[in-house]
């Protein structure tokens, strides 16, 4: 029994960081989804792009408004079909007035912070374009972001479009920045071949569009309110797609406490989504979007973290009841063994920024296996009822 427990947790910790990945690729390769466009759609310099809402929460981001209105205006899309709405969540700094000098901008809000789901749904009661771009405050636009994006809603299929999150570093990024960005290369390959495939799973709420008619108000407690948003249109029938070429550029955590609050955070609102989107589960009705979904989300964000903590005590129980010096049990464990040694390395220097990546991919790797768990007490707590807990970032 105790080997077939070890076999199976081998086995899902291989298929969620690896094996779906090799899987992904394969069936992207040999069964890519066709590309649609509407009759007589035609990408070219001369067409015509649709009206579109720039839509930005904030919660007392005075100090990052300048930059981003800066590169909102910088933004290579026809004014007159451009309208830039900023929801302001109960700020007690002086937000308003910083964005009451831009003309261009309609602002709405609550007095009281209510939390970023809540913002956007009523934000969502203001807007008229058929499509709505999400940003976050804290982070920059390539200049041809949206006429990418734009570009993408010609197949009617789609009803979400996500960008891709690109991670900024600079000469003295620590384990917290370098991580991330690991981790959002990997993520964002794995984006890619999700949509090349069918679906993309999930979107990333840095930077991602929807079809207005598609929208649902969410409720107010949600933690992934992008996440939640996509996965609910793609429930709906219709396609997530992906684009690298349209991007959002922001600086890493501070440091690794930092990173901590916004993984719990969003570990929890993993929990929180696959009880939410319980029908998801159901590969029957929803075929390939479930077996995406739950390879690589579901698994990930429930068991697979246990699994792979398991396996250490396991291999070395095993190990020592084998009657050989050397089996297979030995080597997973002293494998193991390396890892976390590594790890171990990788939190002693974690915040250098010479630290090597043989120390803090380790480290951040199982950092965010521990998140995980973390995240089902931060959950139950409830403590983000009202607001949601701000990291600071470099």
């Amino acid at each position: 029994m105790i080997q077939f427990v070890f076999w199976t947790c081998i086995f899902l910790v291989l298929y969620t960081y690896i094996g779906y990945a090799i899987v992904i690729f394969i069936l992207a390769r040999l069964f890519p989804y066709p590309i649609q466009r509407k009759e007589g759609e035609q990408n070219s310099e001369g067409k015509q792009f649709p009206p579109l809402t720039l839509f930005i929460t904030a919660y007392n981001e005075a100090e990052i408004i300048p930059e981003k209105m800066s590169n909102c205006l910088e933004l290579d899309y026809p004014v007159d079909k451009l309208h830039i709405l900023w929801v302001i969540d109960g700020s007690t700094d002086h937000s308003r007035e910083l964005l009451k000098q831009y003309p261009m901008v309609e602002i709405v809000g609550s007095p009281l912070r209510k939390g970023k789901t809540a913002a956007v749904n009523h934000g969502m009661e203001y807007v008229k374009t058929p499509i709505v771009v999400f940003s976050d405050a804290n982070c920059l636009l390539n200049a041809e972001a949206l006429k990418i994006i734009a570009d993408q809603f010609s197949d009617p299929t789609i009803g979400c479009v996500s960008g891709e999150k690109r991670v900024a570093f600079s000469s003295d990024d620590t384990v917290s920045s370098k991580g991330e960005g690991a981790y959002w290369k990997y993520e964002s390959l794995l984006k890619r071949l999700d949509f090349e495939f069918y679906s993309a799973v999930g979107a990333a709420g840095e930077l991602f569009a929807v079809r207005k008619e598609l929208f649902d108000s969410m409720e107010e407690d949600t933690l992934l309110d992008d996440f939640m948003l996509s996965m609910r249109i793609a429930q709906k029938g219709h396609r997530i797609a992906y684009t690298s070429n349209a991007y959002a550029v922001e600086y890493g955590s501070l440091n690794m406490e930092e990173e901590g609050k916004r993984k719990r955070r969003i570990a929890a609102g993993g929990w929180q989504s696959i009880g939410r989107l319980l029908p998801l589960l159901n590969v029957f009705k929803f075929g390939k979007l479930s077996f995406q979904y739950i390879s690589h989300r579901v698994l990930r964000w429930s068991v697979t973290p246990f699994a792979l903590f398991a396996l250490f005590p396991l291999s070395a129980i095993l190990g020592y009841r084998s009657s050989s010096s050397f089996n297979v049990f030995y080597v997973i464990f002293a494998l193991q063994s390396l890892c976390y040694l590594c790890a171990a390395l990788g939190y002693a220097r974690r915040n250098n920024p010479n630290s090597s990546k043989l120390f803090y991919i380790p480290y951040y790797f199982l950092f965010m296996n521990i998140n995980v768990m973390r995240g089902i007490y931060y959950l139950f707590s409830r403590r983000f009822v009202g607001g949601w807990e701000k990291s600071q970032r470099k």
